[in-house]
Parts: structure tokens; sequence; C-alpha cells
């Protein structure tokens, strides 16, 4: 009886070759799966299941994950206003974890004897898959043919065709990968420190001129509409205010970052609606949490995005961090006001019945209402004691011994 392995299938030249060489080099009944994070079209899928079955495969799985990828993930990034190096909504990273998760509990579920994907060992996602693969299916075999074999793109396609495997072997100028949290983009331009992607390179074409006005409703830290739309769920809110503000092409930047394999590697991304709805709800934050709040969330964010993009997504810290995340929404509940201009954007304001800057207490540098000149100097005076204990201590210490100040 042939050996059961299950395959992460994207549909591409890697995972293509994959099948071929565990079905017929190494004997595997290979059960291909393929998870959405919200970078496929239903016909897309369709011609994926299909091509699937034209090499082989023994049963092919279609999983959607777009509503389970916000829910365990990508709320937590928005709650935490995550950039990557002040930068990177962590579009890949997150998506990769998510897919990973759902692999590995399909290889439980049938008791795969193997499960196998096609990273090549260069990058990230090698690390991501293997690490969560072997907390969720421990003792499963993983394998990883065109790492182990360290194949060149040329034998692969070789390979393929005496196969007699048709397939569109052309590689494409630039590497996209999309979902729902943003697009990559990887080319000539990201190999070396210096070079900006070309305007034919990104996926989302600028075709919006003037100015426009967007306004986004957050109800404790999720976006429920965007201008008049409401939406059962938070995808669908990110997915319209991608069509809207995409052909700005606001969002666009390019990453700098460290691997988790320990070398620094750049790529470029689109990310409207990421960008535009983290942006959005730090500004609400900054109107109704108080600075200890802003200033812990920070902290745990910075360290929660770290450790998402390095692949730690099952650490049961995260669930603990997590908690305070979700805990520091309670009031982030209000509008914001947008402009989107071609390749730039303005946060005009916001508009929420927990905003901490109310006349009724005072305005900033015109006039206070919840307090006195007298109590501000005695506060003062208490706000700054130790401090001047400890230089006026020092200073006679000083003359005592015949120090130098």
């Amino acid at each position: 009886m042939s050996k059961k392995v299950v395959l992460g299938f994207s549909g591409g030249l890697d995972t293509s070759f994959c099948v071929k060489y565990l079905t017929e080099e190494q004997g595997y009944e290979v059960y291909s799966i393929i998870v959405n994070t919200g970078g496929f079209s239903d016909e897309e899928l369709e011609k994926i299941e299909q091509h699937a079955k034209n090499l082989g495969v023994k049963s092919h799985k279609t999983v959607n994950a777009v509503k389970n990828y916000y829910n365990s993930i990508i709320r937590y990034l928005i709650y935490g206003n995550v950039l990557k190096n002040n930068t990177y909504p962590l579009s890949v990273s997150a998506e990769r974890l998510s897919q990973a998760i759902h692999i590995a509990e399909y290889a439980k579920e049938i008791q795969a004897d193997a499960v196998a994907h096609g990273s090549t060992g260069a990058g990230n996602d090698q690390v991501r898959f293997d690490m969560i693969l072997n907390i969720i299916a421990p003792g499963t075999e993983i394998i990883t043919p065109i790492r182990d074999l360290k194949l060149s793109r040329e034998a692969e396609i070789e390979y393929l065709k005496s196969k007699g495997v048709e397939m569109n072997f052309e590689k494409a100028v630039y590497s996209i990968n999309k979902g729902l949290w943003g697009t990559s983009v990887g080319g000539k331009e990201t190999l070396s420190s210096k070079g900006l992607l070309p305007e034919e390179a990104w996926p989302t074409q600028v075709t919006k001129t003037g100015s426009e006005e967007v306004v986004l409703t957050f109800e404790k830290g999720e976006l429920v509409k965007v201008n008049d739309e409401a939406f059962d769920h938070p995808t669908e809110a990110i997915q319209y205010l991608q069509s809207i503000a995409g052909p700005y092409g606001v969002g666009r930047d390019i990453h700098v970052g460290d691997t988790i394999i320990g070398i620094k590697g750049r790529v470029g991304f689109e990310a409207a609606a990421p960008i535009l709805i983290i942006k959005g709800h730090h500004a609400l934050e900054k109107h109704v949490l108080t600075k200890w709040q802003l200033q812990w969330k920070d902290q745990i964010a910075q360290f929660y995005g770290m450790w998402l993009h390095e692949g730690q997504i099952l650490d049961p810290v995260m669930r603990d961090m997590e908690a305070f995340l979700e805990s520091s929404q309670r009031n982030v509940t209000g509008k914001v006001f947008i402009q989107l201009h071609p390749y730039r954007y303005e946060i005009i304001g916001i508009e929420s019945d927990y905003d901490l800057m109310n006349s009724e207490f005072g305005s900033y540098g015109e006039m206070n209402a919840g307090y006195t000149a007298d109590d501000v100097k005695g506060f003062t005076r208490i706000f700054g004691n130790q401090t001047g204990i400890y230089h006026q201590v020092k200073e006679k210490a000083y003359q005592k011994n015949g120090q130098r100040f």
C-alpha cells in the first residue's frame, strides 16, 4: 500500500514538480491542498484543482481560510497597528502561518505518513512551514524536494517536460504573491540594496486622479463600515476598501527586513487597505486610549509582530498578548476620515464618543478647566521631588569630597 503525503499546492512550478517527483520517483499517494487566504478567485482555484488532477494527485482539497485568517491573525495585527520595521504589514508572513496550520491539520485528519511543501532553502517560508508541521503533527516526515535536491528552475522544467507536463513554464519578470492583507512584489530591483520597482511592476495600476474622502468606521477596533457601506464581516470591508484605495497607488513601499535565517532582504509590496486601516485605527486610538495604554500596546505589539514574522504563532505567549490587545479595544469605536490622493493619503481626523480630547476638560495650549494654577505648582514640585533630592544629595557629596561637577 502506497504511503500518503499531503502536499501544500499552489499550482506553480515548484509544487507541480513536487507532485510528479513524489508520485513517480518516491511512490507516494499525493493529497494536494490549497489554502486560500484571499489571493485566489473561484476561477483560479478551479484551474489549480484541475492542474493538480492532471498531474496525478490522489485527491485535491481547497480550503477557504479567509475569515479564519482574519479572526485568528489579522485582527490582532490591526489591534496592535503592526508594521514590521515601521513599514510592512506582514502580508506574506501572516498568510503563510495560516496556510501551514491548515495543511498540518489536514495531514493529521487523513493520517498522512508525510507532509511536503515546495519551499526552497533560501527564505523564511521553509522555517514557518517546518516548525508548524513539527508542532501540530509531530513525528510526521517533512519532505521538501526543491530544498533537499537543490534544484534549479531549469532542472525542474526539464524534468516536467520529460514527464509530458504541459503548463506555462515562462518565468514572470516579477514574483507576485497576493493575499487579503497585501500583495508582495519581487524582481531584479529588490535583489540589491538600491532600486525602485517600475510602475508596470505593480499589480494594481494607478488609474484614479484628483482626491476622494473615505470614512472608516470602527467598532471595538474592527472595521465595520467603509463610507456608508456596512459589512457582515471585516474581510469584506478590507476587500471593499482595497477596491477604492488601490487605484490611487497608496500603500506601496519596499520593505527591508531581517529574515529568520539571518540574512537581510528587500521586497516590494502594495497594501492600500492594510495601511489605511492600520494608520486610521492608530489615529483613533491616539484619541480614545490613555497614555499608558498606548505605551504598553506599542511594546507588546512590536514583539507580537516580530514573533509572528518568525513563525511563532503557536507560542502560548501569543495568546496572552492577544488577550491584552483585544482588551485594549473596548473603547476603540468611532469614525476616521481619510483623504486619498494619487500615491498618498492624509488622516483628516476622527469622531468618537470616547474621544479624550474633550474641551470640557481644557484645550491644550489654551486653557484648562479641570485644575488650577496652584494645583499645577504643587503637582510639579511633587512630580520632580525624587529627582530634585538626587541632585541636591549629589551636589553636597561632591562638595564634601572635593569633586568637580
